[in-house]
This record gives structure tokens, C-alpha cells and sequence, in this order.
């Protein structure tokens, strides 16, 4: 079989071409249109089915380096914090601590239906649990690193398991998550207003922000600022692990000084940040990467999935729905902000917060009206707050389940 590995900036080639590709089918097909899928997905995961139909017919494995997709999202996060404000967190308090509930209620959710459906389905209870919390609201880091564990507590093939579980989660929840959001926009006839509205720029429309938003000096200048920031935020994330011993996702430290800066400089004026500029960077950045973790999917690992394991994550992928549109949407305020907050609620209690961000970008987008609040709550609570529970709900579950 023919093996290529392709550096980091083919890589990065190959994802622009994707997102092109997945933007043009989006603009001519209806269907994906009324749907929201979002272009990363449809050109991502287009390609990566591809190259699992070949690696399977013994003709091509391919290998991405992906170097950039961090880079990438660490600056995506950071125009998401130029673009907000404190007050708005402060307003959607309330908010924030009904989603981060949400979560941690998802957490032990999970775990109990995996550990049940596959006690019901005769087999270890611990394959149960990772198609449970520890492969969707985990995602690949939690399933790689608690995978070693239970199988060092007896459950065979427990890495591989939840590996799978984690590929098939991230599947369901960029697939589904816009969808739902659009549902119950439409169904419930919501009106398209978010407490902060801001235009988000479209790469799929063809739209272009006016040529006095983003010239040369403006790119500059916004650009130098970004990747200042990052840096900060990079070194606020270090300082923290080694003086605090907490460990920080490498987007979260850039976004809240990206907050700080931004609205200190509302209040002193020293450079000017045009939202729409802001927008249009971030979403390069954001379908860039997005493409990158789309088509890096290994989809051939869905294959070591059984029909009980397979069964436990239908069961799952249904509650989630349930959950989301009957319960959630209406604690979260059922409007507007609240459907969005639901699309990125599907994308990481599945998947991960790429697929949250991914959703949330597409209902956006096709609305054309931005949530802030959504975009600063989801990831906060999605790679942050969310582990302080559902970490020791997983590391019980493993000691109470094992051996049984």
C-alpha cells in the first residue's frame, strides 16, 4: 500500500482547498444550505471518508501534520475575546452556570447510561463507560488517556473502544448539532436577535467585508495584536501549570486576555479593533482549522466497534437530543442565544469544542447574526469548567465498575 506523508504546510494547502471545496458544494446545494452544514464539515469529512475508502482498499494511507491547526484555533478563540465584553458575561451569568449544569449533569449522564446499556448487553461494564463521558464530552484526550486505565483494571480493548467511540462522537455532533439549532429556530419561529450582535463574515457566501474594514494597515495592526496575545495567553497557561499546578486548554489563557485587553481598550482608546475585521480573521482561522480536525478523521476505527458498543452510542446520540431540545433550550432562555448555545451543547457533549465551534459558526453564519455570548460560554465551560466534575465522576465510575 502506498503511504504519503504530507508536511505541515501541504497540510495547511490541502485544508484551504477542502474548505473551498466544502464552501462551493454548500452554495449550490439546498439542501446542505437549509441544514447548516458547515463547509469545514462538508469538505473535511468528504475527504476523510475518502481516504478511509482507500486506506481500506489497500491503496493509499495518508498521514497529515497538522502543526498548524493549534496555532490556528488559538487564534480563532482570541478574536472570539476581541470580540467580547465583560458585561455581557456578567449578563449572561445566569446563563453560564444553567450551561456549565448542564455539563456536568451530561457528565454523569453519560456514564450511567454506558455503564447500564452495556451491563444489560452483557458485557464489561467499563466498555460501557467509554461510550460514555469519557469518549464524547471527553473527546480523543480523555479516550486516550482513560483508556489505558481500564484496560490496566481488565477491560480488554478498552483504548480502542474508546478511541472508536470518541470518532463516532465527533461524527454525530458535527452532523447534528446544527440541524437541531435550526429546528427549533424554525419550529419555535424565534426572533433572530442575540444580546450582542455582530456580522459574522462568510466564506461560504462569497461575501466580503468593505475593503475599509480590513486594508493593509488595519491587517497589520490586528494581526500584530493577535498574535501578541496569543503569546500572553500561552504564557498565562504556563505560569498557571507551574506556579498553580491547574492546566489550561491553549485557547482559553489567549481568549480571556483577548477580554481583558479588549475592554480595557474600550475604555482607553489607545488602538481601534473593527469588529468586522475581527470576524473576517477569525473566520479564516476557524474554517482552516476546523478542515484540519474534519479530515484527520480515522474513521476506520468506527470498524472496531460491536454492535453493544455500537448500540450504547445510538442510545446516547438520542438522550442528547432529547436533553438538548426538551430540557435545555428552555432552561437556557429559549431564544435565539439559547439555540445556539444548544448547537455547541450538541457538538461537545459529543465531540469536542471544534465541533461545538463548528456548529455554533454555521447557525450563525446562516442567520448572520453572531452570538458572543455563546461563543464565550461554550468553550469556557466545554474545556474548562466542565472537567472539574466530570473528571472525578469518570475516575469513580472506573474504580466503582471495575472488576464487577
Amino acid at each position: 500500500m502506498l503511504t504519503l506523508e504530507l508536511d505541515a504546510l501541504t497540510t495547511t494547502a490541502l485544508a484551504l482547498l477542502l474548505l473551498g471545496a466544502g464552501a462551493f458544494l454548500k452554495k449550490r446545494s439546498h439542501w446542505l444550505t437549509q441544514l447548516c452544514v458547515p463547509a469545514p464539515v462538508i469538505g473535511g469529512f468528504g475527504f476523510a471518508l475518502l481516504v478511509w475508502l482507500l486506506r481500506d482498499q489497500q491503496l493509499l494511507s495518508l498521514t497529515f501534520d497538522t502543526a498548524l491547526q493549534t496555532p490556528l484555533m488559538v487564534a480563532f478563540f482570541t478574536t472570539v475575546g476581541l470580540g467580547g465584553s465583560l458585561g455581557l458575561l456578567r449578563q449572561g451569568g445566569k446563563i453560564l452556570f444553567v450551561y456549565l449544569g448542564a455539563c456536568w449533569f451530561l457528565a454523569l449522564l453519560q456514564n450511567a447510561l454506558g455503564v447500564g446499556v452495556a451491563s444489560l448487553l452483557g458485557i464489561d461494564p467499563l466498555l460501557g463507560l467509554m461510550a460514555g463521558a469519557v469518549s464524547l464530552e471527553g473527546g480523543f484526550g480523555a479516550a486516550a488517556a482513560f483508556g489505558p486505565v481500564a484496560e490496566s483494571l481488565g477491560a480488554q480493548g478498552a483504548t480502542t473502544a474508546a478511541l472508536a467511540a470518541a470518532t463516532f462522537g465527533m461524527v454525530a455532533g458535527g452532523l447534528l448539532g446544527t440541524p437541531v439549532a435550526r429546528w427549533l429556530i424554525e419550529r419555535k419561529k424565534l426572533a433572530v436577535v442575540a444580546e450582542q450582535v455582530g456580522s459574522l463574515g462568510t466564506l461560504n457566501t462569497g461575501a466580503q467585508a468593505p475593503a475599509q474594514a480590513l486594508d493593509a494597515a488595519t491587517l497589520l495592526r490586528l494581526l500584530a495584536c493577535i498574535l501578541v496575545i496569543m503569546v500572553l495567553g500561552f504564557w498565562l497557561g504556563d505560569a498557571l501549570k507551574d506556579h498553580l499546578g491547574v492546566v489550561l486548554p491553549s485557547y482559553v489563557g489567549a481568549m480571556f486576555v483577548a477580554v481583558l485587553l479588549r475592554n480595557l481598550n474600550d475604555r482607553a482608546r489607545v488602538i481601534e479593533i473593527p469588529d468586522t475585521a475581527i470576524s473576517t480573521i477569525g473566520d479564516v482561522c476557524l474554517g482552516i482549522f476546523l478542515t484540519m480536525a474534519m479530515m484527520s478523521l480515522k474513521f476506520w476505527e468506527l470498524e472496531q466497534l460491536g454492535l453493544p458498543l455500537l448500540g450504547i452510542l445510538v442510545v446516547q446520540v438520542v438522550v442528547m437530543v432529547l436533553l438538548t431540545v426538551f430540557v435545555l433550550f428552555r432552561l437556557l432562555g429559549s431564544n435565539y442565544d439559547a439555540a445556539v448555545l444548544c448547537a455547541g451543547f450538541m457538538g461537545h457533549g459529543l465531540g469536542a469544542t471544534p465541533n461545538a465551534v463548528a456548529n455554533m459558526g454555521a447557525v450563525c453564519e446562516h442567520y448572520k447574526v453572531f452570538s458572543y455570548k455563546a461563543f464565550i460560554i461554550v468553550p469556557l465551560c466545554g474545556a474548562v469548567l466542565i472537567d472539574i466534575v466530570a473528571i472525578p465522576l469518570i475516575t469513580w465510575f472506573l474504580n466503582a465498575f471495575a472488576a464487577v
